[in-house]
C-alpha cells in the first residue's frame, strides 16, 4: 500500500500517463481499424545467448504502451534477418475487438509465406 504522499506523486501521476497514452490510440482508431508496427527494435535474440538486461528491456519498447492502454495485440512473423533471425509484426487492435484483430493478423498471415518458415536453431 502506498503511503499518501507517495500515491499522489507516483501513482495518480502514472494513471494519468496510462491516460494519455489510450487517448492517443482511441484517436488514432477514429481513422483506421487497426494499427501495424513492428514488435521490437532488433532482431530475436540468438538461443541462449544472454544480453544485457537494458539491451531486453529496449527490446520490449514497441509493446510497452499497448499493454499500457490495455489494448489487444498480437506479434506474427513478417521475414528474416540476413542470419536467419525472426522479424515480428505487431498487429495492435481495438478495445474488445479482439476478433477484428485476429482476422487482420490471420490475413497478413494468409498471403504471407512466413508463417511457413523456421529459423535455424
Amino acid at each position: 500500500m502506498l503511503s499518501s504522499g507517495y500515491y499522489d506523486a507516483y501513482y495518480l501521476r502514472a494513471q494519468k500517463v496510462r491516460t494519455l497514452i489510450r487517448g492517443d490510440f482511441l484517436r488514432a482508431y477514429g481513422e483506421v481499424d487497426a494499427i501495424v508496427t513492428p514488435t521490437s527494435p532488433t532482431p530475436a535474440f540468438r538461443k541462449g545467448e544472454k544480453a544485457d538486461p537494458l539491451a531486453m528491456y529496449l527490446n520490449d519498447i514497441y509493446t510497452i504502451g499497448v499493454n499500457l492502454a490495455g489494448l489487444p495485440g498480437i506479434s506474427i512473423p513478417c521475414g528474416f534477418t540476413r542470419g536467419g533471425l525472426p522479424i515480428g509484426l505487431q498487429v495492435i487492435g481495438q478495445p474488445f475487438k479482439e476478433t477484428e484483430l485476429l482476422a487482420v493478423a490471420r490475413a497478413y498471415e494468409q498471403r504471407t509465406e512466413w508463417r511457413m518458415r523456421r529459423p535455424s536453431l
